[in-house]
């Protein structure tokens, strides 16, 4: 019964562990390996 209930909520999981990130990719922020990559604000001269 118990590996019923982790089966079906395993879809579940997977779904809410992104959802965070879709605004993030969406305003065009760099991930490398699964990090984000934050962004160097020094200008070059």
């Amino acid at each position: 019964m118990v590996f019923k209930l982790v089966e079906s909520a395993q879809g579940r999981w997977r779904a809410d562990t992104g959802a965070s990130l879709v605004a993030l990719v969406r305003s065009g922020a760099k991930f490398e390996n699964g990090f984000l990559v934050e962004r160097d604000e020094t200008v070059a001269a």
